[in-house]
């Protein structure tokens, strides 16, 4: 219902906007964002920095992951030698590999195109499996 206005002799309703209670509203609204928005952290990653360590192993299993996503075994002290093997039938062929000796790291060397997914599906199945060392090779950038 519009406010009526009894001016002399007769009624008439008032055409204008009333703009108090909305510049009320916007004034807390504008407080309550300008106290929130320093608690607010970006949500930055940090990600670990690749650097060089002291001394290789020198019996390494190295899985890798093709462009294709299909994985080859190369044996340590067997670099040039590669052996196709399938995911199911992945975890046997690295305890073959280890020569019975857990303690014998198993390095993932992936294509730089290849999906994370798959890295992740080959070293869950590793970790799964109790392989104790797994890690990723990565190229050093000068």
């Amino acid at each position: 219902m519009p406010a009526m206005v009894s001016r002399g002799r007769g009624r008439r309703t008032i055409n204008e906007i009333n703009m108090v209670p909305f510049i009320d509203v916007m004034l807390v609204l504008l407080i309550i964002f300008m106290v929130t928005a320093p608690l607010i952290t970006p949500s930055n990653i940090d990600l670990p920095s690749v650097g060089k360590a002291s001394k290789q192993p020198d019996r390494v299993v190295q899985v890798v992951i093709g462009k294709d996503e299909k994985l080859e075994l190369r044996r340590p002290g067997k670099p040039e030698e590669t052996q196709s093997i399938s995911q199911a039938g992945l975890v046997a062929a690295v305890r073959q590999a280890q020569d019975g000796d857990d303690n014998n790291p198993v390095v993932i060397s992936a294509d730089r195109n290849v999906k994370y997914e798959s890295v992740v599906k080959v070293m869950d199945a590793l970790q799964r499996a109790g392989v104790k060392r797994v890690g990723l090779s990565v190229q050093l950038t000068p």
